[in-house]
C-alpha cells in the first residue's frame, strides 16, 4: 500500500470511529483477498471498503470498486466469518475520499452482488 492508502485508510478509520463504530481489525488478509477495516457498530460487523480518488472524475471512488473487487471482498469476508464461532448481522460499507470530501456508502453492497 503506498503513503496516499495509508492516509486515507486512517482518516476513515478516525472518521468511523468519531461515528460510533470501533475498528476491530485493519488491512486484514487471507489468500482470497484483503478487507481495509473491519468494524463493529453495536452488534453489527462492518467491512469497510476504503477508496480516494482526486475527483469525481471517471466516476469517483465510489464507480472504482468494480465486480471483481466486489467478489474478492465478499469472498474474504466469508473467510473472516468461517473463523468466528458465532456469524454477527454483517453489512459492507465504503469510505470515499474525493478531494475533501468523505462520503460513507453504508450497506452499499449485497452478497448477491458478487
Amino acid at each position: 500500500m503506498n503513503d496516499k492508502g495509508a492516509a486515507a485508510e486512517q482518516a476513515a478509520a478516525e472518521f468511523l470511529r468519531r461515528a460510533g463504530l470501533s475498528i476491530v481489525e485493519r488491512n486484514w488478509q487471507c489468500r482470497r483477498g484483503e478487507i481495509d477495516l473491519i468494524a463493529r457498530e453495536g452488534e453489527t460487523l462492518v467491512f469497510v471498503e476504503v477508496r480516494a480518488r482526486a475527483s469525481r472524475r471517471f466516476g469517483g471512488a465510489a464507480a472504482s470498486i468494480g465486480q471483481a473487487k466486489r467478489a474478492k471482498l465478499l469472498t474474504a469476508a466469508q473467510t473472516y466469518l468461517s473463523s468466528l464461532r458465532v456469524t454477527p448481522p454483517c453489512r459492507f460499507d465504503a469510505v470515499c475520499f474525493e478531494g475533501s470530501e468523505i462520503i460513507w456508502l453504508k450497506n452499499c453492497l449485497d452478497a448477491t452482488d458478487a
